[in-house]
């Protein structure tokens, strides 16, 4: 819950906000991530922190944080997870849902269900 209303108020402050926005979009450019995440993870583009936080003592500026992040995080697997996570939270944030609670009630829900659900895949 914190975080997602972290994440609402940092997108507010660059001018993204969920709450004057159609909820149909922001729902395609969540589904929009989760694609660019499947094309990245087709295309074998892993993100590597072991190569980006070696680099990290010889960043001095933001712009060596940008090309580095650029460079090796930047449209990978990982970076599309992550997109798609932060426009979830800004979402969240903004209609003020207790994701928290809500998840712990959907995994106590799912606990109970048979193998599967039930279903083949």
């Amino acid at each position: 819950n914190e975080i997602s209303k972290q994440v609402y108020e940092a997108n507010k402050l660059k001018g993204f906000d969920v709450k004057n926005e159609n909820i149909g979009q922001t729902l395609c450019l969540i589904h929009s991530e989760i694609s660019e995440a499947l094309e990245a993870i087709r295309h074998d583009k892993k993100a590597s922190l072991m190569a980006f936080d070696y680099r990290e003592e010889d960043r001095e500026t933001d712009l060596d944080f940008q090309s580095d992040f650029t460079a090796i995080i930047k449209d990978t697997f990982e970076d599309e997870i992550a997109d798609t996570f932060i426009r979830l939270m800004d979402l969240v944030g903004a209609l003020e849902i207790d994701i928290d609670r809500h998840i712990e009630l959907k995994r106590k829900f799912n606990s109970l269900r048979e193998y599967k659900h039930g279903k083949a895949f």
